[in-house]
């Protein structure tokens, strides 16, 4: 069990709420190996404080990440990662954490004016980009 920093990124300015920010970066991290189960998380009062919000907030995403058995707050002892979740779990946590990612990088698409359209074409040529370099690569070791 170790005790982790939380390397969270709050956009003050996005159309998602806090809470909800702080929820989907964290199940990203859970999701991705970097949170382990038995990592210890701040409490929700520093974690409000680092992140210069409301308390509440903070909470409400603790709650809501309890609720979701990703977390565990036991009373005087802290607030941990849980054992690993069940292979459902774990996939429906990969799936939220790529619609979080979604999300973000259309709402900042939409903000900076770009039109649907220019964002559906840029994300298939990166697809497809990114599948020729998989290609490239595979065909390197061979």
């Amino acid at each position: 069990m170790s005790n982790k920093k939380l390397m969270l990124q709050i956009d003050f300015r996005a159309g998602l709420p806090i809470y909800t920010q702080i929820v989907n970066q964290v199940q990203t991290q859970v999701a991705g190996g970097i949170l382990k189960p038995g990592d210890q998380l701040p409490t929700v009062r520093a974690l409000a404080e680092e992140l210069r919000v409301n308390f509440n907030t903070v909470a409400r995403a603790y709650r809501i990440l309890d609720e979701a058995r990703i977390i565990s707050t036991q009373q005087g002892r802290g607030t941990y990662i849980t054992e690993i979740p069940p292979p459902k779990v774990t996939e429906r946590l990969r799936k939220e954490s790529l619609e979080a990612l979604t999300q973000r990088y259309i709402s900042e698409a939409m903000r900076l004016e770009f039109s649907k359209d220019e964002i559906n074409e840029v994300v298939k040529n990166q697809l497809k980009a990114w599948k020729a370099s998989a290609e490239a690569s595979q065909n390197e070791r061979i």
